[in-house]
């Protein structure tokens, strides 16, 4: 796939894309206060609490809540300021549900989140594109998807790590998978929960220690689930795979030596290859060996904006790496123009970071396994 050209001669720029980013519509937030989920009492300190139901956290617990997660005119600055041409936006875990066994409050705070969503990202002036939350573990996912993809013209989707109390790879999941390969719809897989909360409780580890974990855990479901070998998937991990890009090849060590782990065709490190990733690893050396492992056509820019952990040099570190310009232009906007539906006609402004030379022809690079 190349760009659309804007005249005989010179050829238009992709945009920069940031695929990993999220909003918390206040519309949204003010329903669910109003029923007693959400406490916004907090919100001129720039945090908002949920039900431990929605968030999984412990009662209390202040989530941020930057501006930009819901003043639209704050978060095209934000834009503007990062670098980045387009945000493709996702509702955060914490209104994800992962762990609630009420599967009616999960689908009903579900499609309230996507339609509070595809409203915000409508007033953007197409510098925002959006993701359909849709809930792993439940009956019901697959239809939403559909009605957030062919209703509400969302961008692709966004999942957590753990719903309905299942695993990824329960069967209750594969009419989504299904719909989610056919449709070669990208999908963000975002940590949702971690393991043994309590030994995570201090020091904000949950999610400094706990959502990297979590990920390498919901990758290796789908890849000994058998999932990936039944579909093929357009799916993109969060914080450049958190752990599982480092564990693949002690993954591997049990494929050839243990039985129980020999249940799919090829190694566990195959099947990492053929997934995407973002960049939000925060270090040059980190995100070196990342795309050297997975190579450039499947890297993602990605920040985690505008949470507090946000990744301010996103576009400065993937810079630093000394990529081809070929190479570099696929990370910061190529692969996602060929990935989500109408990013290629998404507007690019000049670009001082990682930009290509003036007149030079921008040409995403196929992604592995993603055909086009």
């Amino acid at each position: 796939m190349t760009d659309t050209l804007t005249s005989a001669t010179t050829p238009r720029p992709a945009p920069v894309v940031d695929v990993h980013t999220h909003a918390m519509p206040m519309p949204l937030l003010r329903q669910l206060e109003r029923e007693g989920l959400a406490d916004l009492s907090g919100a001129d300190r720039h945090v908002v609490t949920l039900d431990p139901a929605l968030c999984g956290l412990p009662p209390g617990a202040p989530i941020p809540l930057a501006p930009e997660q819901h003043d639209m005119a704050l978060r095209l600055a934000l834009l503007d300021a990062s670098g980045a041409d387009h945000h493709v936006v996702a509702a955060p875990p914490f209104l994800f549900a992962s762990e609630s066994d009420d599967a009616r409050l999960v689908m009903d705070v579900t499609r309230r989140s996507n339609d509070a969503l595809a409203e915000f990202v409508a007033g953007s002036g197409g510098r925002l594109s959006a993701l359909a939350t849709v809930p792993v573990g439940l009956p019901g996912a697959a239809d939403e998807l559909a009605r957030c993809l062919d209703r509400l013209g969302m961008a692709g989707a966004t999942m957590g790590s753990f719903g309905g109390r299942r695993e990824l790879d329960d069967p209750v999941n594969d009419e989504l998978w299904t719909a989610l390969s056919e449709r070669r719809c990208f999908t963000l897989l975002h940590p949702s929960r971690v393991s043994s909360r309590d030994r995570l409780a201090d020091y904000h580890l949950v999610q400094l220690l706990g959502y990297p974990v979590e990920t390498a855990l919901a990758a290796s479901r789908l890849i000994f689930g058998g999932v990936l070998d039944r579909h093929d998937l357009v799916l993109c991990l969060a914080h450049g795979g958190g752990c599982a890009p480092a564990v693949g090849a002690r993954l591997d060590l049990g494929w050839h030596r243990k039985r129980v782990a020999r249940v799919m065709p090829r190694t566990p490190s195959d099947y990492l290859r053929r997934l995407l990733y973002d960049t939000a690893v925060f270090d040059v050396t980190a995100l070196s060996r990342l795309v050297e492992d997975m190579t450039a056509r499947n890297v993602l820019l990605g920040t985690d904006s505008p949470f507090d952990l946000v990744d301010r040099k996103a576009l400065e570190t993937i810079r630093a790496i000394g990529l081809g310009e070929e190479e570099e232009n696929a990370i910061l906007g190529g692969n996602a123009t060929a990935l989500l539906p109408g990013l290629a006609s998404a507007p690019a402004r000049g670009r001082t970071i990682g930009a290509p030379p003036a007149g030079a022809t921008h040409s995403p690079l196929p992604v592995e396994g993603h055909p086009r």
